[in-house]
């Protein structure tokens, strides 16, 4: 179980939490001085101006030298504002041209990463001290990619492009999750970064993608488990029976379900045609007691062969306990 530690304000875990710290704490302490001042103004004038004191209204003129005073100094606290969060936010935008590329892709409930050789985690992994950017993806709705100890933050919105970059220069584990509310299993989307040092990263970066050797691979639904996992399906289907979002895949292969078409209920049986068609076309066949729109179709991203594989997987999950 990955652990994580309270790190205080200008921790310098990323090249970008000093410059955010020092805007936080500006903006902060402006809001609390004038939260006081105000205050304590609005209690002086209830107690000069109550009734008792002043029972007869009385005409107050105004005073050009206070109407300068409080234009003036809120307009250049404002200001200040301004170029603090623009000079933490600037540089986040400008991504360094030598950095490492990393694919993220989020989805319902997981987060994918894919580096250039092909490598794919569900955790980021990054060398110390390195340059890393970030493109961005989401296949179903909005995500936002979140690491607080980094202080960054952006949206990954379906068919837009999107990219953020950051530099960890203290070894670590760090909290990343989605900050933007995605659906019934939102709380889940949550991961980590791992900063190790460079020699290390490049061991791991070197090291062949994980494969099935020849003989897990014989195993029926071996392959199939991989592609499921790879895939974050087990977000929404578990593999024990246990209700998610989505039916589990436990027993349910040659099973007869309820499914609702085009508005009717009707009766069919898992095969291997039912299970492609619900990969490739989710909203076609809804099992009932399951929340249409929860998946997305997967056309395009799976290929004959790995449905298959998929299948096998659900076949080898037997019976229902």
């Amino acid at each position: 179980m990955t652990t994580y530690t309270v790190k205080p304000m200008y921790s310098g875990y990323s090249t970008f939490a000093s410059s955010v710290d020092t805007a936080f704490v500006f903006i902060i302490g402006i809001s609390a001085i004038f939260l006081i001042g105000i205050t304590a103004a609005m209690i002086y004038f209830i107690i000069k101006y109550n009734k008792k004191r002043h029972p007869v209204a009385e005409e107050i003129e105004g005073s050009t030298k206070l109407e300068i005073i409080w234009t003036v100094i809120p307009t250049i606290l404002v200001i200040i504002m301004f170029f603090l969060g623009w000079h933490a936010y600037t540089p986040m935008r400008k991504i360094p041209k030598d950095a490492i590329n990393v694919k993220v892709t989020a989805q319902m409930w997981s987060w994918r990463f894919e580096y250039e050789n092909g490598k794919v985690t569900d955790t980021l992994i990054v060398p110390v001290g390195k340059n890393i950017a970030m493109q961005l993806n989401a296949v179903d709705v909005i995500h936002s990619l979140y690491i607080p100890d980094f202080r960054i933050k952006e949206d990954l919105v379906p068919n837009r492009k999107n990219a953020m970059w950051f530099n960890a220069p203290i070894l670590g584990t760090y909290e990343l999750f989605c900050t933007e509310y995605c659906g019934l299993r939102h709380s889940y989307m949550i991961t980590a970064v791992k900063v190790i040092p460079v020699e290390e990263y490049n061991k791991w970066y070197a090291s062949a993608p994980a494969k099935l050797d020849s003989a897990a691979a014989a195993v029926p639904g071996a392959l199939g488990k991989l592609i499921v996992q790879s895939k974050a399906c087990v977000a929404c289907h578990t593999a024990d029976g246990t209700k998610l979002v989505g039916p589990s895949f436990k027993g349910i292969y040659g099973h007869k379900v309820t499914v609702e078409t085009n508005g009717k209920e009707r009766e069919i049986t898992v095969d291997d045609e039912y299970i492609k068609r619900s990969i490739l076309e989710p909203e076609a066949d809804v099992v009932k007691g399951f929340v249409k729109g929860q998946m997305v179709s997967y056309k395009g991203q799976l290929t004959d062969e790995e449905i298959k594989q998929i299948t096998e997987y659900i076949k080898s999950l037997g019976e229902k306990e």
